[in-house]
């Protein structure tokens, strides 16, 4: 890995001394450390205690709370009830202190320990740390903290396009991403690895998100290189997970990537067939980025403008696979616009390979072998950065 990334893609590392209290209160929500009985815990309650969350740093994983208020006393109960089960969870009963909580958990055996709370205290970060971790550290600490000390697997070491990645995994989530060690300069590696590196820990977050919403969820991440260039990249991320609800799903997502600046690219940055600039909106999963345009402008142009063309353009190259097809007791209904209006996209030799988007129901229409636009024809209709395309 490279120098100034190994520190904290291989592990997050809290080491400056100096420390500052942060409130957090743009979130609603206040995070603490401490005890209870002897092992530390961090724990996040929204500001009217009525809901919250923590989890053993041993462990890492979430026990959920429900809260209310008898008083000055904080009562939370720990498990989750949405499913009518009502079984007997465990109970903490906190009193404010003059810093902090501090009360006892109760097992529903009569087990007491006690426990201890102050408000969390985060060091400033390092200059080189991955933007994604600094992103978490300012607003979302308790994610931050979870993360604190855990070390990445270093992987294979494999060839692709003649670039040479260095796989990388979390031993826990089995999620794996890798790093570009030689094939681009190294402020160009520095600026895509910390894309890269940034997606796998979002994806490490995401593990133990998706296992705070259900006891017997399941989360399996993948991926792949899919294309490399001296310009641009693409990366297939392909998650499997059931987080709760009426069924398991499957995303099969594609980070592309302007390697000269490192910067992610949207559909939009590539192919523009509106009026005026073109818009940049990002649907991606750090949830702690704010995308600079509004999610109405983009959503109008996709389904009004975008999707109409793209649909034009594929019956054009596609006619025979663009009519309504039967897989099974699904009709996949290519021609239908609704279905190219966000669809995800990467780059390939020929052009753009565009996939449609259908609900879990019909997921089995969703991966076609064709749907490629060919360079010529975005080249006709760039988007909102300059790329350099075949």
């Amino acid at each position: 890995m490279s120098k100034g990334l190994f520190r904290l893609a291989g592990i997050v590392v809290l080491v400056c001394s100096t420390f500052s209290t942060m409130l957090w209160a743009d979130s609603g929500k206040q995070v603490y450390t401490g005890t209870l009985g002897k092992m530390p815990i961090v724990l996040e309650v929204s500001a009217d205690g009525s809901e919250g969350r923590y989890f053993y740093r041993k462990y890492r994983k979430d026990l959920v709370l429900s809260g209310s208020r008898e008083g000055e006393t904080l009562v939370l109960e720990e498990g989750d009830q949405r499913y009518g089960e009502h079984k007997p969870f465990p109970t903490i009963r906190l009193q404010p202190k003059s810093s902090g909580w501090s009360g006892e958990w109760t097992s529903p055996k009569g087990k007491v320990l006690k426990i201890d709370l102050q408000p969390a205290n985060l060091p400033q970060i390092p200059a080189d740390t991955l933007p994604y971790l600094a992103r978490l550290h300012d607003k979302a600490p308790y994610e931050y903290l979870r993360l604190q000390g855990m070390k990445l697997t270093q992987g294979k070491t494999e060839t692709f396009m003649g670039y040479t990645l260095q796989w990388w995994s979390d031993p826990q989530s089995k999620a794996e991403l890798f790093e570009v060690v030689s094939g681009y300069n190294a402020e160009e590696r520095k600026r895509i690895n910390q894309q890269l590196m940034g997606r796998l820990w979002q994806e490490v977050v995401g593990y133990y998100g998706c296992f705070a919403n259900y006891a017997d969820a399941y989360y399996a991440q993948t991926s792949q290189p899919l294309w490399m260039t001296p310009n641009v990249m693409s990366v297939r991320v392909s998650t499997e997970y059931f987080c709760g609800g009426a069924y398991p799903d499957q995303v099969n997502d594609s980070l592309n990537l302007d390697t000269k600046t490192g910067q992610s690219l949207t559909l939009d940055d590539v192919l523009w067939v509106g009026q005026g600039k073109p818009l940049h909106y990002e649907e991606n999963y750090d949830a702690y980025i704010s995308s600079s345009e509004s999610f109405s402008a983009y959503s109008d142009y996709r389904g009004k403008e975008l999707a109409p063309w793209l649909v034009a353009q594929l019956l054009k190259l596609y006619p025979d696979q663009m009519t309504v097809t039967t897989e099974g007791d699904d009709d996949c209904d290519y021609d239908d616009e609704d279905r190219w209006s966000f669809p995800s996209w990467y780059f390939t030799e020929q052009g753009i390979k565009l996939d449609p988007s259908f609900p879990h129901v019909a997921a089995v229409c969703g991966n076609v072998d064709w749907g490629v636009l060919p360079y010529s024809l975005i080249k006709q209709h760039p988007g909102g950065v300059a790329l350099q395309l075949p």
